[in-house]
């Protein structure tokens, strides 16, 4: 495949990313952990690469196939994809070889009509690579963490009749400050300039949770409306889970065999959404293989596009976005 071929493959998979019901791809398969395209990058690699092909890919056909009238461009793919008696060098039809050779010293690449709008490409793809990995890391520790909120919503089954009030007390407590932490380690990371902002699975994820917590529902076969009747509620400014332990009590003292059925039916409830988020071809999986999918392809195809295209500038990590490429690169290694 030509470098213009790998540009327009990728923006096709930066594409995908946007969508969250995309097939997933095994983060196995490809030797990577997994991460939302941006709008932005997605609009400009496809415009730049409209350009680019424009201005450019008559001449790079021409300056290979010169006095050969009779060739097509579908033996110039075939020989590009690796025809037999072909090169594996998808530039060296080109003139080019597989690495930064021909550049200039400032990392441009001369022979393009406008090196400067391919350089700036190739910026956006150094730096939405670096962001995709970082985005991996930060969705697969999003991963584990409902995991383990399904399990505690799992854990309230054991709450029982034969239990007294202040050991009910302390099971809704620990599920409370559990579901707490889970807000304080991504409630800010899918706002304003967050590493997960606009991801949908993210932003999905953290929603799902919240209402099922708020769901009046449970416990309505015993004359209870969802859990703020037993004192589990979701503070609207801060998000976060509180217990009022006196109206637990008073649930408790009015119709404990009701309040333990509605504890039951909540946190089987909870712990089924948490499951689902994290089920094959839903949100999260999803949102890891495509991830997985650009990274592997930028991964392979990086060196033919830096060929073509220009280094580009490296990419400027934020604070949050260096911490997660580190772990992402830390899982890799064990």
């Amino acid at each position: 495949m030509s470098p213009f071929g790998i540009a327009s493959s990728l923006f096709s998979l930066v594409k995908s990313i946007g969508s969250d019901s995309s097939p997933q791809s095994s983060p196995k398969a490809s030797g990577h952990i997994v991460v939302q395209g941006k709008e932005d990058f997605s609009s400009s690699l496809a415009l730049q690469v409209a350009g680019l092909q424009a201005q450019s890919v008559n001449t790079l056909l021409g300056s290979v196939f010169s006095g050969n009238k009779g060739t097509s461009n579908i033996d110039f793919l075939g020989q590009l994809t690796g025809a037999q008696g072909s090169s594996n060098d998808p530039l060296s039809l080109l003139g080019l070889s597989n690495g930064t050779t021909g550049l200039s010293t400032n990392g441009r690449n001369r022979s393009l009509f406008d090196p400067e709008s391919a350089y700036r490409m190739m910026s956006v793809i150094n730096t939405d690579d670096v962001t995709y990995k970082a985005q991996f890391s930060e969705m697969s520790v999003m991963k584990t963490e409902v995991a383990g909120l399904q399990q505690a919503g799992q854990t309230l089954d054991g709450v029982s009749a034969a239990m007294d009030n202040q050991s009910i007390k302390t099971q809704l407590q620990s599920f409370a400050e559990q579901y707490n932490a889970w807000i304080a380690r991504f409630d800010g990371t899918v706002k304003g300039n967050g590493l997960l902002a606009g991801t949908q699975a993210a932003e999905i994820s953290l929603y799902e949770l919240d209402q099922s917590v708020k769901n009046i529902f449970n416990g309505a076969k015993d004359g209870f409306h969802g859990m703020r009747d037993l004192g589990l509620s979701i503070d609207p400014n801060s998000r976060l889970a509180t217990l009022d332990a006196s109206q637990l009590d008073a649930a408790l003292a009015s119709n404990k065999s009701g309040a333990i059925n509605a504890i039951h039916e909540f946190g089987a409830n909870f712990a089924r959404s948490a499951e689902l988020l994290n089920s094959a071809n839903n949100f999260i999986p999803n949102r890891l293989g495509n991830l997985d999918r650009v990274i592997h392809y930028i991964d392979s195809n990086k060196s033919s596009l830096q060929a073509e295209f220009g280094l580009g500038d490296p990419a400027r990590l934020s604070p949050q976005v260096a911490k997660a490429l580190a772990a992402y690169n830390q899982i890799l290694k064990t």
